[in-house]
C-alpha cells in the first residue's frame, strides 16, 4: 500500500517565497524575468523590490546577457523563465556569456518536466538537465518538495558560479517534515531510508513515488533505500558507490529524457568506480502529450508501480 499524499505547494511557489526572503536579507540579489513573472512567482520579489527586478520581456536570450554583465558587475542575479524555453532559447548565451567565464547567474526554469499537464510537448522541458549539466562550471539542482526548495534556494545564492535548479507547476507532495528538517547541502544526497537490498536513486517530484514503491518493496519483503538526489551535477558520487556496494542494485528515476540527466550521471560514476546493475525510470525517447499530470506520470512510466517494476528487473540482474 503506497504511502499517504500529504500535499503541500508547488516548488515555484516556494521559490518565490524564498526569492523575497532573500532579498531581504542579500541586497545584492537582482532578478530578471522573460514576461512570465506571474508563472515563475518571481512576481512577488517585484512587488517587494521593483527597484532591483528587471523585466526583459519575451526575449530569454538577451536575459541571459544582461544577467551575465550584472554577475560581472558584482551581483547575484537569479533569471527565471519557463525551464524549456531558459534552456533552450538561451544555451548559447548560457554557454558562451555564463558557463565559459563562469560568472555567478543563477537561472531557475519553472514549469519542468511533463507535469506542467495540459500545456503539451512545447512547454514540457524534459531536456533542460541534460543541457544544463552538459555546460561546464554549472551545477543542477532538482528539489523535491517546498522545504528542500526553500532550503536550497539561499544556497544558490551563496554558491560561486552559475547554476540551473527546476521548479514545477503542480502541487507537490510532501517529503520532509519542517519540525525535522535534514541539513540541505547543494552536492550532497539526501538518504531517506536505509535498504539491504536495492538502492532507488531520485529526483524531483520522483522522490515521492520513489518512497511509495519502497513501501510497496517493503510488503513482498524488499528492503529498498532511497536517496533524494537533489543536486544533479557535481553528484554526490561517495554515496552513490557506497550504496551500489551495498546493494549492489541501483534505479535511476526522474522526470526527464532518458538520455543525458540523472541516470546517464549515476551510469557514469557506477561504471567507472563500482559496475553495478542499474534501471533507468526516465521519459523513453519521446515527446509527452498534452493530459493532466497524474495522468501524464503514469502513462510515461513515471510513477511508484512504475518504480516498483525497475527494481523487480533490477533484483533479476544482480550479482549474487
Amino acid at each position: 500500500m503506497a504511502r499517504e499524499r500529504k500535499m503541500g505547494m508547488a516548488t515555484r511557489d516556494a521559490y518565490g517565497k524564498a526569492l523575497v526572503k532573500l532579498g531581504e536579507t542579500n541586497s545584492q540579489v537582482l532578478v530578471l524575468d522573460a514576461d512570465l513573472s506571474k508563472s515563475t512567482k518571481s512576481a512577488g520579489f517585484q512587488s517587494k523590490f521593483p527597484d532591483r527586478f528587471i523585466e526583459c520581456g519575451i526575449a530569454e536570450a538577451n536575459m541571459a546577457g544582461i544577467a551575465a554583465g550584472l554577475a560581472l558587475s558584482g551581483f547575484v542575479p537569479f533569471i527565471n523563465s519557463f525551464a524549456t524555453f531558459l534552456m533552450s532559447k538561451t544555451y548559447d548565451q548560457l554557454r558562451m556569456s555564463v558557463a565559459f567565464p563562469e560568472v555567478n547567474v543563477k537561472a531557475v526554469g519553472s514549469h519542468g518536466g511533463i507535469s506542467v499537464g495540459e500545456d503539451g510537448a512545447s512547454q514540457q522541458s524534459i531536456e533542460d538537465f541534460a543541457l544544463a549539466a552538459s555546460l561546464p562550471n554549472f551545477s543542477v539542482i532538482s528539489p523535491c518538495d517546498e522545504y528542500s526548495t526553500e532550503a536550497l534556494v539561499p544556497q544558490i545564492a551563496q554558491s560561486s558560479g552559475p547554476v540551473f535548479m527546476r521548479t514545477g507547476r503542480p502541487k507537490t507532495p510532501l517529503v520532509y517534515d519542517p519540525k525535522k528538517p535534514p541539513h540541505f547541502e547543494i552536492g550532497k544526497g539526501i538518504l531517506l531510508q536505509d535498504g539491504q537490498d536495492v538502492t532507488i536513486i531520485a529526483n524531483g517530484l520522483l522522490v515521492f513515488e520513489a518512497l511509495s514503491a519502497a513501501d510497496l518493496l517493503a510488503e513482498e519483503g524488499i528492503k529498498a533505500a532511497v536517496i533524494d538526489m537533489h543536486t544533479i551535477k557535481p553528484l554526490d558520487e561517495e554515496l552513490v558507490i557506497a550504496q551500489a556496494k551495498k546493494t549492489n542494485a541501483v534505479v535511476s528515476c526522474e522526470e526527464h529524457q532518458i538520455y543525458g540527466g540523472l541516470g546517464s550521471i549515476v551510469a557514469k560514476v557506477l561504471s567507472e568506480h563500482c559496475p553495478t546493475p542499474i534501471e533507468f525510470v526516465a521519459i523513453q525517447d519521446t515527446f509527452a502529450e498534452s493530459g493532466q499530470p497524474d495522468e501524464l506520470l503514469e502513462k510515461y512510466g513515471l510513477t511508484a508501480p512504475h518504480i516498483q517494476a525497475a527494481v523487480k528487473r533490477v533484483l533479476k540482474r544482480k550479482k549474487k
